[in-house]
């Protein structure tokens, strides 16, 4: 009898069996993989963005309608605790111009390998190549190892954090869901966030501009307006201003077959002073030079103005369009490649303390439940802060089981 199973070495997981491991728990960790947490190691290599710097309100309203559900979590182990939490590893933070957090080493493998050895320290035993295959009729967790069948392994607690659906060949593939559906629990389907879109560009922009960055630019959808780059691709845009959106974009998308944004080329400048510059004389200037000289446009940003028609006559049509170029996003990239995923657990199947209620004893953390964040350290930080929530709900169960006082 195990007094705690963990099934899943991703952050969550990791960080809640260093809280129970600590209060004198036994924890034993489970994970598919041939090593732990391998999506944390590859969002290392675009150096490991592990939170933000910006004031907690703000911080907290990225979380959109999941706001409400994380606020308490998040405001008991917020960014500056997540900061200390890497300098007591002995890995430093810096925080970057955009107000976001780093590690001075600009790579998860120091972390890990640190934070790796601090669990080996405090007892807790991780098992690879262990495939989590649902509950049996006793509600034991059934685990296969190798190509054996499915046993049950027995625990006072088990903490399910087994990731979303992005990224499945680094852990996470939802192959989780139908089992947990068997138990009567609601599971939200899982739907690619943080990701690229598709545009049906035409052939010139595909074979010309294809891997062209859009700088310095500001993209709106709806009422919501993000300003930064974009990548254009052969079959749509990408990067982080486009992830940053992608919530609003996709959601647009369920309703309807298509999803407007439009596209500021720049931001920086008023319709009015964009105005002024365009009613300057042309010349002899064809209309690209031009408008390269007039206002900077370069040539894959004159590209976009074509895409969405003829180019207006006029300065102030042509201003207009300048800071609203009209694009069509026709579905988001794969979910395979997406950064993250929205969907999971419904958050009305856990309780407080984040046990599922129609499964005493267990417990659910990090992106298996129904929320998502915009890239900038904010999906770390829940991963974080629901795997510590959950480590104390443990706790507090087994506490109760045992008729002691908590003190984790």
């Amino acid at each position: 009898m195990h007094d705690v199973l963990i099934i899943g070495a991703g952050p969550a997981g990791l960080f809640a069996a260093e809280h129970l491991s600590a209060a004198g728990l036994g924890v034993t960790i489970i994970d598919r993989m041939p090593s732990p947490a391998r999506k944390f190691l590859m969002a290392g290599r675009g150096g490991l963005n592990i939170t933000h710097s910006e004031p907690l309100e703000t911080f907290l309203g990225r979380y959109r309608e999941a706001e409400p559900f994380l606020q308490p979590m998040i405001s008991v182990f917020p960014p500056s605790a997540l900061v200390e939490w890497c300098n007591g590893l002995g890995e430093e933070t810096f925080i970057g111009t955009s107000g976001r957090v780093f590690p001075k080493a600009m790579k998860a493998s120091p972390l890990l390998r640190a934070w790796l050895r601090r669990l080996d320290q405090q007892g807790v035993k991780l098992l690879t190549r262990r495939t989590f295959c649902g509950f049996n009729s006793e509600g034991l967790p059934l685990i296969q190892e190798d190509n054996s069948a499915p046993h049950p392994i027995p625990a006072r607690a088990v903490l399910l954090a087994l990731g979303g659906a992005s990224w499945p060949k680094l852990g996470s593939n939802a192959a989780w869901v139908p089992s947990l559906r068997e138990n009567d629990i609601e599971v939200h389907d899982f739907q690619p966030s943080n990701c690229g879109f598709l545009v049906a560009w035409s052939d010139f922009i595909k074979d010309r501009f294809a891997g062209h960055p859009l700088k310095r630019i500001r993209i709106s959808c709806g009422k919501a307006s993000v300003l930064g780059e974009a990548v254009l691709s052969d079959k749509g845009l990408e990067g982080s201003v486009i992830y940053a959106l992608s919530a609003e974009i996709r959601d647009r998308l369920n309703q309807q077959e298509t999803a407007e944004i439009a596209i500021d080329l720049r931001p920086q400048l008023s319709i009015a002073k964009l105005t002024e510059k365009l009613k300057r004389p042309k010349g002899k200037q064809s209309i690209s030079t031009f408008l390269k000289k007039a206002v900077g446009l370069r040539a894959a940003e004159l590209a976009l103005l074509r895409e969405a028609g003829a180019l207006p006559a006029s300065p102030e049509d042509l201003a207009q369009r300048i800071k609203a170029v009209p694009i069509l996003c026709q579905a988001p990239y794969s979910i395979d490649r997406a950064i993250s995923s929205a969907g999971g657990i419904a958050l009305t199947e856990v309780d407080d303390n984040l046990m599922l209620k129609k499964l005493p004893g267990v417990f659910a953390a990090g992106e298996m439940l129904d929320w998502e964040a915009p890239t900038g350290g904010y999906l770390l930080q829940a991963c974080f802060a629901t795997g510590l929530a959950a480590a104390k709900g443990i706790h507090a169960y087994l506490t109760t089981q045992n008729n002691e006082s908590p003190s984790l």
